[in-house]
């Protein structure tokens, strides 16, 4: 099965994995807490649930260049995205008006798409997995997984 992992960038990482269909798979966040230790555990991050078919990044452009030189020794496809970009597409005005905003409305989406996706609930979800859900969501959009929102989604949208 084809996946695609999205990834918050930073010492503390979001990740997301969905599926060819659309759907999410799994998301968490890790705290590395250095850069060194980040770039010894990219590769088996990568790895662990099979090297995905793409991988999309946000965030730090220095961090992203070590997830990418992973992506390549896995002949995976590299889609960075600047947040204003998925964002754009996935928020509307008024969910962007502050970075608050946009955080707030980030984990409230991300929680329709986990119920969606029929992933397993979080006992919590820190901003970074929320927003790399979000932009997973964005990924599979963009690589044609999924041609539109499905309409639960598009109802949390418009109700927060």
């Amino acid at each position: 099965m084809s996946t695609l992992l999205s990834i918050d960038l930073g010492l503390r990482c979001g990740f997301a994995t969905y599926s060819s269909t659309g759907h999410l798979l799994r998301y968490r966040s890790t705290n590395f807490g250095s850069v060194s230790r980040l770039r010894s555990a990219a590769w088996n991050i990568v790895r662990e649930n099979g090297p995905p078919e793409v991988m999309i990044l946000e965030g730090d452009r220095k961090l992203a260049s070590i997830w990418s030189r992973v992506a390549k020794r896995m002949d995976c496809q590299v889609i960075t995205v600047a947040p204003e970009t998925w964002r754009a597409q996935l928020l509307v005005a008024r969910q962007r008006r502050s970075g608050q905003d946009a955080k707030d409305s980030a984990d409230h989406l991300a929680r329709a798409i986990i119920d969606w996706s029929d992933a397993p609930g979080p006992t919590s979800l820190r901003h970074d997995a929320a927003e790399a859900i979000l932009i997973g969501l964005w990924g599979v959009m963009h690589v044609g997984w999924l041609d539109e929102l499905p309409p639960s989604i598009n109802s949390a949208l418009s109700g927060s």
